[in-house]
């Protein structure tokens, strides 16, 4: 096909990648712990600086304690939560004329990007508070929520992608290092639907992911208007 005659140009319109995460809520629970998170991609090459990815998630969020140190009123959770999210991703590459500039050829990689998702919560709550109230002096306060919901969510996304390019100058396989911040909508992260009149709960649940990742690209050959391999060794 012509498309191939043109060394440089062309890319794979497809691909799948799997990543790894380390990540670390953000809800209205004191002391917040660090996990390992997992995700696999499947991915649709809009251009080679646009792609747009079916990714399916799992990993454990958890924080709190039953010392006032971990949390004032005992709570703690461990969320062992799973999240499907599509997202694309704008590299610096579909808006600069990066040419034969070395540095603009290192920096067309960094991207921005979003989406939309939905994540189910699977969580392990402490629902009694560890002290008894002062008056009367029998029985312990239940905090309200949900120990399973299914909240909407929306990743911001920040990072780096490095292609590697095959014997047909086109991009085969990439390394991704990436920040993502996902905001949900509801209060299904940590299982506690606290009310406001009662204890701080003033901003949506969170959590973020510091990624490293791998993308192998397959598939039909498309050409792109701009060179994406420069032929000048730096």
């Amino acid at each position: 096909m012509s498309a191939m005659a043109q060394s440089g140009y062309n890319y794979y319109e497809w691909g799948w990648g799997a990543d790894a995460s380390y990540i670390r809520g953000y809800t209205n629970i004191t002391k917040q712990d660090n996990h390992p998170a997992v995700n696999f991609n499947i991915i649709y090459n809009y251009s080679p600086y646009l792609p747009i990815t079916l990714e399916v998630q799992s990993g454990t969020l958890s924080g709190g304690g039953l010392s006032p140190k971990q949390d004032p009123y005992g709570r703690q959770y461990t969320n062992n939560y799973k999240a499907v999210i599509v997202h694309g991703d704008f590299q610096l590459g579909a808006g600069i004329d990066y040419g034969e500039s070395w540095y603009l050829n290192i920096v067309k990689n960094f991207y921005i990007g979003s989406g939309l998702g939905i994540i189910s919560n699977a969580n392990t709550v402490q629902r009694y508070s560890i002290y008894a109230p002062a008056y009367p002096n029998t029985g312990y306060y239940k905090f309200p929520g949900s120990n399973n919901s299914i909240n909407l969510m929306i990743p911001l996304r920040f990072g780096y992608e490095y292609k590697f390019f095959d014997s047909y100058n086109q991009p085969s396989i990439a390394i991704d290092i990436g920040y993502i911040h996902n905001v949900t909508f509801g209060e299904g992260l940590d299982g506690y639907n606290d009310p406001n009149a009662k204890f701080k709960n003033n901003s949506l649940d969170q959590y973020r992911q510091i990624t490293i990742g791998f993308k192998y690209f397959f598939g039909t050959v498309v050409s792109y208007n701009k060179i994406i391999r420069p032929f000048r060794e730096w």
